[in-house]
């Protein structure tokens, strides 16, 4: 929440709102039916529970129809990379996994609970949320720092048969791939033609390449602090030489304002003011620039937008905000609604179209190329595609058009 340009007493009315919402946290447990009578006890309860208890020892599949598991997200953090806050621990990163909870439930009906884990041992981490998994439909890793942030999802993925998300690497991803789409049919240009700069190379400065490669992108060149990542420099980060061989195909170097020239897009997932206006200037006709450092952008949008075409930042008031709150509840949700095994590429590409058609060519502007979080078309549009994308795919164990077994 942008609280400047308030007066002095009404941020202090403003702050002591929040501290009052989250008073005793932001969540609570209902039940679906109410337990009034003995009788009522003795089904929710024993004895009538052992029924089930052995209807699922017998099937393991019927977890999903008879506990709350086909509906359950568990949102997991160790507190290491907390919004702009960086390592504040678990207690202090529990309003925001609570709040993350939240928004699951308001825009997807998704049951989400937060966990926060006291250690910062990728095995550990990883122990943890296996031994968790058979309570879950889903994992979704949220705040958990680069590059630890990357073997534990790998890992949790491979060895478990839910799907495994990291919101902050992929949730960007899709929402960015999303806005991209549009903004290139704005300013006439196709995705596999332009040149593309990504300055932040962490979790989501790499998420967001894979995803835009994926969507066809070639010429797209990583910026970090040592410069233009390239793939004849050997890097002591395994991911960043990993990350080197797929892109800067012809082998820029140099530091952002040189890679910058000529390029269509800057996409920038890293710091404040990093960007500066005179590159900008020389990047190529119709620039887009997507600027979503927070909760200051790689450069002021009021400099920027009179040089750029398309402007997009993660902030809620400025025009085109990429917000991962357009992503992860609706695909959540068709992976739950369909059981998948998985959130592979194919579902994430098509998260991102389905974020995309929302908005009509027509209505189409270049203050206008990513819906509102609001608008009760997107979880729908992500559940469908994303349920059809993964039963296509092998990783639904039910057909969501026709609600049968795969």
């Amino acid at each position: 929440m942008e609280i400047s340009g308030l007066m002095e007493g009404n941020i202090v009315d403003l702050l002591d709102e929040i501290m009052l919402l989250h008073k005793g946290g932001k969540l609570e447990t209902t039940l679906k039916n109410p337990i009034r009578t003995k009788e009522d006890l003795s089904k929710v309860y024993t004895p009538g529970v052992a029924e089930v208890c052995q209807a699922i020892a017998q099937d393991q599949a019927q977890a999903y129809e008879l506990t709350t598991k086909k509906n359950t997200v568990a949102v997991i953090s160790d507190g290491t990379a907390v919004l702009g806050l960086g390592d504040i621990g678990p207690r202090a990163a529990m309003p925001v996994m609570e709040g993350k909870a939240a928004l699951f439930k308001q825009f997807a009906n998704v049951d989400a609970v937060p966990i926060c884990l006291d250690t910062k041992g990728t095995e550990e981490i990883i122990a943890i949320v296996k031994a968790l998994a058979p309570t879950f439909g889903g994992i979704n890793l949220e705040d958990i720092s680069s590059p630890r942030c990357f073997e534990i999802e790998k890992r949790l993925r491979n060895e478990l048969d839910i799907p495994v998300f990291h919101d902050d690497q992929h949730g960007t991803a899709i929402v960015v791939l999303a806005g991209l789409l549009n903004a290139l049919k704005v300013c006439g240009k196709n995705i596999k033609d332009v040149k593309i700069v990504v300055n932040g190379i962490g979790a989501a400065g790499i998420s967001v390449s894979k995803m835009l490669l994926h969507a066809g992108a070639v010429n797209l060149i990583g910026v970090d602090r040592e410069g233009a990542l390239n793939r004849q420099v050997p890097y002591s980060r395994t991911h960043w030489s990993e990350y080197a061989r797929m892109t800067n195909p012809n082998l820029e170097a140099g530091q952002l304002s040189d890679v910058i020239k000529g390029a269509d897009v800057f996409i920038g997932v890293s710091a404040p003011d990093v960007l500066k206006l005179e590159d900008v200037l020389n990047m190529a006709k119709d620039p887009i620039v997507f600027a979503m450092a927070n909760p200051m952008p790689e450069i002021d949008p009021a400099i920027a937008a009179p040089h750029v075409r398309v402007m997009a930042t993660g902030r809620s008031d400025y025009p085109n905000q990429i917000n991962n709150v357009l992503c992860f509840p609706g695909i959540f949700r068709g992976a739950l609604d369909c059981e998948a095994t998985d959130i592979n590429d194919e579902m994430k590409l098509a998260a991102a179209k389905a974020i995309s058609s929302v908005i009509d060519p027509a209505d189409l502007h270049e203050t206008y190329i990513i819906p509102d979080a609001f608008d009760p078309r997107v979880v729908e549009r992500i559940r469908v595609a994303v349920a059809e994308a993964a039963f296509n795919s092998g990783a639904a164990r039910k057909n969501l058009l026709i609600g049968a077994n795969s």
